[in-house]
């Protein structure tokens, strides 16, 4: 080849026929989503869908965290019994939605405070609910997490450490052992339970936790008769009934009733009663 030859490469032109070809060997629809996209865009949906209903807006650092903690709850779940609810729109409205219709008045309280980092007490946590999803919500949020089991706070442990929750404090105990301990009595301004026993037992287990002008949160069900017979039991522990909310689980046919009470004096020092002895012998 002489310097004056063209040195260029000419390919091989392609006639209709291997253009045809070629298209047909290519899949019809490349799917570029990963294995988890679905059940985690039914997560975001449920959480996005309800956002207003529940007056919580979510950011997306807030989604990933959730989609997170609902991944290590099903996985947990299949060697430790932690929740009936193993599917991703159940968690997502049972378990997430249902914990952040408190949201709005875990953020009254501080207004009302006009301090961060409000300090919350989730008595008979289970699996975190509603105290992790709070926390997820309003990392100000300085929280300890009571439950009688060590296996569920070890995995509580976990999820705190992977979604990089800061100040939360995990406590291996009964309620009525932990609300006689002078560390944790009548330290907090807020705490909460979910439907852990009737109403005259929560507040034994509960109102000895909180501060004297904090509030108990109760998350319960249809309350019917258990307000009435609640009564005697928040007075007598210091409580007073400030506010009722009745409410349908925003796209469920699901009764929940948030039951707000003020500690307006101190709990007197035989409450609560030894373990076992609220549940067995209920103030009513």
């Amino acid at each position: 080849m002489t310097d004056n030859e063209d040195r260029t490469i000419h390919p091989k032109r392609l006639t209709k026929a291997d253009i045809a070809r070629i298209k047909a060997s290519l899949p019809k629809m490349i799917d570029l989503s990963g294995p988890s996209d679905k059940k985690d865009s039914e997560i975001e949906f449920v959480l996005e869908q309800n956002k207003d209903e529940i007056c919580v807006p979510l950011s997306g650092e807030t989604i990933m965290s959730f989609r997170k903690y609902a991944e290590m709850l099903k996985e947990k779940n299949k060697v430790m019994n932690l929740t009936s609810i193993t599917d991703d729109e159940g968690i997502a409205m049972k378990h997430f939605v249902d914990s952040l219709t408190i949201a709005p008045i875990i953020e009254k309280e501080r207004d009302a405070k006009q301090k961060m980092g409000i300090t919350l007490i989730d008595v008979g946590t289970g699996a975190g609910f509603p105290g992790i999803p709070l926390k997820i919500n309003d990392r100000s949020i300085k929280l300890t997490l009571l439950d009688s089991l060590a296996k569920r706070l070890n995995f509580l442990k976990d999820v705190a450490a992977e979604l990089g929750l800061e100040k939360v404090d995990f406590v291996h105990s009964r309620a009525e052992d932990a609300g006689r301990d002078p560390k944790y009595r009548e330290k907090f301004d807020v705490a909460t339970a979910r439907a852990v026993a009737n109403l005259p037992v929560l507040c034994e287990y509960c109102l000895p936790f909180v501060k004297k002008g904090g509030c108990f949160i109760a998350m319960k069900g249809k309350l019917e008769e258990e307000l009435e017979s609640g009564k005697k039991a928040i007075a007598l522990l210091g409580g007073e009934i400030e506010e009722v909310k009745e409410f349908t689980l925003p796209g469920t046919d699901i009764n929940r009733t948030i039951v707000v009470i003020r500690k307006v004096k101190q709990t007197p020092k035989s409450y609560p009663r030894q373990a076992g002895k609220p549940a067995k012998d209920p103030i009513i």
